[in-house]
């Protein structure tokens, strides 16, 4: 086979350390902005980031060139620098190691987008 096809949608979620809840509203946008931009300069295409104060939820593209491992690491430790570096949030900034990921099929992405878009209703 001369060409190559991969659409593997990720389902991503990882916590800020201790579950603290550090993104808050005044925060959360900016947050969720330099997120979407890390994960497009890896060549992942962003769907949707959301979340709560302690933790966030993304689902995105895989770059079959990376691992899901890399692309997690990466977008953690620059999201913890930038956030640090524009004092986003009174003292140090840092995410819980580790994460979970879950691979989506095309058919449910739809919902799971939903599921991402509704988490503040989903943990009233």
């Amino acid at each position: 086979m001369p060409h190559s096809f991969n659409r593997i949608w990720i389902h991503a979620i990882w916590s800020t350390k201790e579950r603290l809840p550090l993104i808050d509203s005044t925060v959360e946008k900016e947050v969720y902005q330099n997120l979407s931009e890390q994960f497009r300069e890896l060549g992942c295409p962003v769907r949707i980031i959301n979340g709560m104060s302690d933790h966030v939820h993304c689902l995105f593209l895989l770059n079959p060139q990376k691992s899901i491992a890399e692309v997690i690491k990466q977008i953690k430790g620059s999201s913890s620098y930038y956030i640090n570096k524009k004092n986003l949030i009174d003292g140090r900034f840092a995410w819980q190691t580790g994460y979970a990921a879950y691979s989506v099929s095309e058919s449910v992405v739809e919902s799971v987008y939903q599921y991402i878009k509704n988490q503040k209703q989903h943990h009233r």
